[in-house]
């Protein structure tokens, strides 16, 4: 029997049998991976999103969108993927307000986070900073605060969103620091930082991600930052802890989940695919170059980090007094 033969019908055997190469299977149209963002188009986290959104494309060899659905601080979205099947064909790339702040903020969040979800990835931190209109007459925390005291109630600070980590880091600093500013919520970062430039609101603490480069342009005044220690970025801008606020710290998180019970090896290739892409060099510099700093972690560690951070934030929470109907 000539070669050519033998070698077709021992191809079709292996068809039959089911033993035809995995890779044919994979490389058929997968469907969309949908990522849940609960804040509008170029706000910090979606800034994440989208960046992680197209290496996953690439790896997982299928489209990723992602779908902005802002509201209730992110918890909108959040809201949305408690109900979506846990079918592998929807993620959420999401903050620490809507995991672990606004259950304990709201009167209702329609999720519970630690039963709806199922942690996929943490991905990286979030410093926050301290920023003022340089019209305002103040250079450090110190004159802020003296400004405020003297200015009880006239001065206004944006949040990215009721709840969200810029409102929160914000009613913790004006209730260790004894003053009265005006909170001003808006539906995320890009309109609150564009009302903060045009004096209509005068402060607010937010990502660097989105202060950076009005820092740069001196279209805002940096007076601190909001992590442990001082950033690289900035090593001659003093941490808020260390002017006279010890113990305070305002860095958000980001991480991935899916709807509770999608099937472990989904979750799993998620997860080791997300951690792959943080751990990059590529990665890491973009993240840097936006003030973020890569924190990788897999399921089962961000499961545990999760359960701590809901605890701490709901403590912070009530501590503060802040609520949202």
């Amino acid at each position: 029997m000539a070669l050519h033969r033998v070698i077709a019908r021992a191809l079709a055997v292996i068809a039959l049998l089911g033993l035809a190469a995995p890779h044919c299977a994979f490389a058929q149209p997968q469907k969309a991976l949908r990522i849940l963002v609960g804040f509008p188009a170029g706000q910090t986290t979606d800034i994440v999103a989208r960046v992680v959104a197209e290496r996953l494309a690439q790896s997982l060899g299928q489209p990723v969108i992602v779908e902005n659905r802002p509201g209730q601080g992110g918890s909108l979205a959040l809201g949305l993927l408690a109900k979506s099947p846990p079918d592998g064909s929807v993620m959420t790339i999401s903050a620490l307000a809507s995991y672990v702040a606004n259950p304990h903020l709201y009167k209702a969040v329609p999720y519970d986070t630690l039963k709806d979800f199922d942690p996929v990835a943490l991905i990286l931190d979030i410093p926050i900073v301290l920023v003022v209109n340089p019209a305002l007459p103040v250079w450090s925390v110190d004159e802020l605060v003296k400004y405020a005291r003297e200015n009880p109630g006239k001065l206004t600070h944006s949040s990215s969103g009721n709840g969200t980590i810029s409102h929160l880091a914000m009613e913790d600093f004006k209730r260790r620091a004894g003053i009265k500013i005006v909170h001003a919520p808006y539906p995320g970062s890009p309109k609150a930082m564009l009302d903060l430039m045009a004096g209509n609101v005068q402060v607010a603490m937010d990502a660097v991600a989105v202060t950076q480069v009005h820092i740069q342009s001196g279209k805002m005044r940096l007076l601190a930052v909001g992590s442990s220690k001082r950033m690289p970025t900035y090593p001659d801008t003093p941490t808020i802890a260390e002017v006279g606020f010890p113990g305070f710290e305002a860095v958000a998180w980001v991480g991935a989940a899916v709807p509770a019970g999608t099937p472990q090896d989904i979750r799993e290739r998620l997860s080791l695919e997300i951690v792959r892409i943080v751990r990059t060099k590529d990665f890491e510099q973009r993240m840097i170059d936006l003030g973020m700093v890569t924190r990788p972690a897999g399921s089962a560690e961000f499961g545990g980090f999760l359960r701590k951070e809901y605890e701490r934030w709901g403590r912070l929470v009530r501590d503060s007094g802040a609520r949202v109907e």
